[in-house]
């Protein structure tokens, strides 16, 4: 696992052994990446359910003005510091170990830009997904990785689903604010 493109370019991440770590595979960071290219520049980033991190540095490396990054493990806690250390983006990062929902619910903070990848299968996704538009400026976006056979909402209390890509078994499901413009 590398950093793609932008400030930190090549430098490699490390990622926790086992199970319950599963890493954004490369191809769709990449196409991530692709969707929201013009919006990160001085942006603020949520890495929901962060595990390694990859997807908040990859943000900052790209110009985000900060990335905030969740996680109850504090074993993907220690290793998101870890690799913002090696990448030299630790300035502009805060790493919480907390539960997402929780945090969601009761910080002030705000964010132009939310990926929520959190373990599939366990409903996480959807409870998520009805917290974080509370945390969103009016014109961000919320992007949503999860598997094929895992429907979402139409809407997420003022964003409304904007659309789907499927890569391979997984898909990213972006969401924008219903009085804005799509993708």
């Amino acid at each position: 696992m590398r950093v793609i493109t932008g400030q930190a370019k090549g430098r490699k991440l490390q990622t926790l052994a086992g199970l319950e770590v599963r890493p954004t595979a490369e191809a769709v960071k990449e196409a991530v990446f692709s969707i929201i290219q013009f919006h990160i520049e001085g942006r603020v980033f949520l890495d929901a359910f962060a595990g390694s991190g990859q997807m908040g540095i990859e943000a900052l490396s790209r110009g985000a003005e900060k990335a905030v990054f969740l996680d109850s493990a504090r074993a993907s806690c220690d290793m998101v510091r870890k690799n913002l250390a090696a990448t030299g983006l630790a300035d502009r990062a805060v790493v919480k170990q907390t539960d997402t929902v929780a945090y969601l619910s009761g910080t002030p903070e705000r964010f132009d830009i939310a990926f929520l990848d959190p373990p599939y299968r366990k409903g996480i996704l959807q409870e998520a997904l009805q917290a974080v538009p509370r945390v969103m400026n009016r014109g961000g976006m919320i992007l949503c990785e999860h598997p094929t056979e895992e429907v979402l909402p139409e809407t997420a209390g003022e964003f409304v689903l904007k659309k789907h890509y499927r890569y391979g078994k997984m898909m990213i499901t972006v969401y924008s604010h219903k009085e804005v413009a799509g993708i």
